[in-house]
């Protein structure tokens, strides 16, 4: 009687791998032949060959079509075939693997992509030394809400898939969460940054490391994580205080994020504040001593006061750290004052950024005082510079762009109030919460602080659509959709209410080239149609539920009937779009 070792492996862990493994145990006892089992399931206790069981088999043979470990198999006669051919006929496979298997060398063994196995499923009497991972990650995006949430659950699915052990720390609106212990980076074999803004990594001193953004998390999690294994480097922090990150080139985009994401609160909150001193009347506000000026003090006065100098300051924090910050909340508050609005907070934020970084890179200083540089050095003469160039040279000229840009849109004509409104609503629904969606919305919240509120109306209207959308297709086409995406369509609608594009993400990734056109479509029809009927918006957020608040919104029911067009423009489309072979190959799988 021969003895066999048979490895089973799909990506799910689930129908493909139980049953090739039940279907080859029954051929090998018709073969007569002894056959210990490893079938490499999510779902059920996983029985690892032992060294006794590797080393007693005349043959590995493994019926996989996913990338795994063989290294442990050097030496062996090994066969390696597609799990989808064993299931036809299990005996003759299993009788050509046998006759054809070869001896595996190191040259020709794969380490996979990771183990494939769920620590969580694998029997007591293995462990970690089996090869299973452990990662510890952070997600953070610029507004703190879907993509950081949605990256962090696609990372801990992909991982659970592959057999990893994950946490993540999301640092969202709310804060961090998750957050990682001292003891979860001890243990972890790799460290992965999803983030679009800038997030304190010194507590992961001599680990290894790997950075992405939550995009690319979320919609290319195998390949991100195959990548972290594959190119993650060990990071280094350093006392001084621009530390290694910050020597690092992240780019301008990511730079400018950092300073939107810390701004938002302080915007969103004073939008709100803003339009409850509006349910008093429009301008009720103007007589002193009533609620309604108290309301608008707090919001108009404290709160968007400060939106320009936030993002100036972070931006600025971003580049160079703690030392950044003061030059460019000086900077942001200069731009503020001179009326150059948050295109001048935006450049005030880098000249205070790669001023103070210049100055703590390049200007050497006694030993005896050195320590004064981060607190005192630095600060003092970015700030200076700062402030000189803004006052000087910087701040006047952008003063002028932003009073011309400030009276074109109060003074533009329907058509050009259209084909912005088309333009804004083409960019919120491109990439779904990507560099160019952000980049509108920036727009839009940055002119909030010259009371110009159709721009913003326009961009989150358009930015309800593709979850709408995607949420109407489902319920229109329900047999081009298998279950799972119907569920996805439900959340994706609900998160379409709330102004989270994001929601229909997993449409996208599936499905670019009907989702993509489908979504702008309609997200043009939206901005186009809302800044036609010169809808107002006072809060940069919140969706439908802004309704709430009397005034926030005008005129509400136009604005309601834009948001539908557009919204039925996607769902009609993508329903017709959508083709029903892809269910059938879905369900095959």
């Amino acid at each position: 009687m021969k003895n066999i070792a048979i490895v089973t492996a799909c990506p799910s862990g689930v129908a493909n791998s139980i049953i090739a493994a039940g279907l080859l145990k029954q051929a090998s006892a018709k073969l007569n032949i002894k056959a210990s089992i490893e079938c490499q399931s999510t779902v059920l206790p996983v029985e690892v060959l032992s060294t006794e069981d590797i080393a007693a088999a005349d043959v590995v043979i493994i019926a996989s079509n996913s990338d795994i470990d063989t290294t442990r198999f050097i030496g062996k006669s090994v066969y390696q075939g597609a799990i989808a051919d064993c299931t036809e006929n299990p005996q003759a496979w299993l009788d050509n693997a046998i006759n054809n298997a070869q001896e595996l060398t190191a040259a020709n063994a794969s380490k996979g992509a990771v183990s494939q196995l769920d620590s969580s499923n694998v029997n007591s009497n293995s462990s970690d030394s089996n090869g299973v991972k452990k990662i510890v990650a952070i997600t953070a995006c610029p507004t703190g809400v879907a993509h950081t949430f949605m990256a962090a659950e696609a990372l801990e699915s992909e991982a659970k898939r592959q057999g990893l052990i994950i946490k993540v720390e999301t640092r969202g609106s709310v804060g961090a969460k998750n957050q990682l212990t001292d003891q979860d980076i001890a243990d972890a074999d790799l460290v992965i940054i999803a983030a679009d803004i800038e997030v304190p990594l010194e507590r992961f001193n001599g680990k290894r490391l790997y950075k992405t953004s939550t995009s690319l998390a979320l919609k290319k999690t195998e390949q991100e994580i195959t990548k972290a294994f594959a190119q993650a480097s060990v990071f280094q922090a350093t006392s001084n205080a621009n530390s290694s990150q910050n020597e690092e080139e992240k780019g301008v985009y990511k730079h400018l994020m950092t300073g939107v994401s810390h701004m938002l609160p302080v915007v969103i909150a004073g939008g709100l504040l803003i339009a409850l001193s509006f349910v008093f009347g429009i301008e009720a506000f103007k007589e002193k001593g009533t609620m309604a000026a108290t309301l608008m003090d707090i919001g108009g006065g404290a709160a968007f006061a400060l939106m320009i100098p936030v993002l100036a300051g972070f931006i600025a924090f971003s580049i160079a750290d703690r030392p950044g910050l003061a030059p460019g909340l000086i900077g942001g508050m200069l731009a503020s004052q001179l009326g150059a609005g948050f295109l001048g907070g935006i450049a005030a934020g880098f000249i205070a950024g790669y001023a103070a970084k210049f100055i703590a890179d390049k200007v050497s200083l006694p030993q005896s005082m050195e320590a004064l540089k981060p607190i005192l050095i630095i600060p003092f003469v970015a700030s200076l510079f700062t402030g000189l160039v803004m006052i000087y040279v910087v701040g006047g000229p952008v003063a002028s762009i932003m009073a011309a840009l400030t009276e074109f849109l109060t003074n533009m004509g329907s058509t050009n109030a259209v084909l912005l409104g088309i333009v804004l609503g083409c960019m919120m629904c491109f990439d779904l919460g990507g560099p160019v969606n952000k980049a509108a919305y920036t727009f839009g919240v940055g002119l909030l602080a010259s009371q110009s509120y159709g721009p913003m109306a326009a961009i989150m209207a358009a930015g309800m659509v593709p979850a709408l959308g995607m949420g109407l297709a489902t319920f229109l086409a329900k047999k081009k959709f298998i279950d799972s995406e119907r569920e996805a369509g439900k959340a994706s609608f609900v998160l379409g209410l709330c102004f989270i594009s994001e929601g229909a993400i997993p449409f996208a990734a599936k499905d670019p080239m009907r989702v993509i056109p489908s979504c702008m479509a309609g997200g043009a029809l939206t901005g186009g149609l809302s800044m036609l009927f010169g809808a107002q918006l006072l809060a940069p957020h919140g969706g439908l539920f802004v309704l709430l608040i009397p005034n926030a919104i005008s005129p509400v029911l136009l604005y309601l009937v834009a948001i539908a067009a557009g919204t039925a423009v996607t769902g009609f489309t993508y329903a017709f779009l959508k083709n029903k072979e892809e269910v059938k190959q879905a369900i095959a799988v």
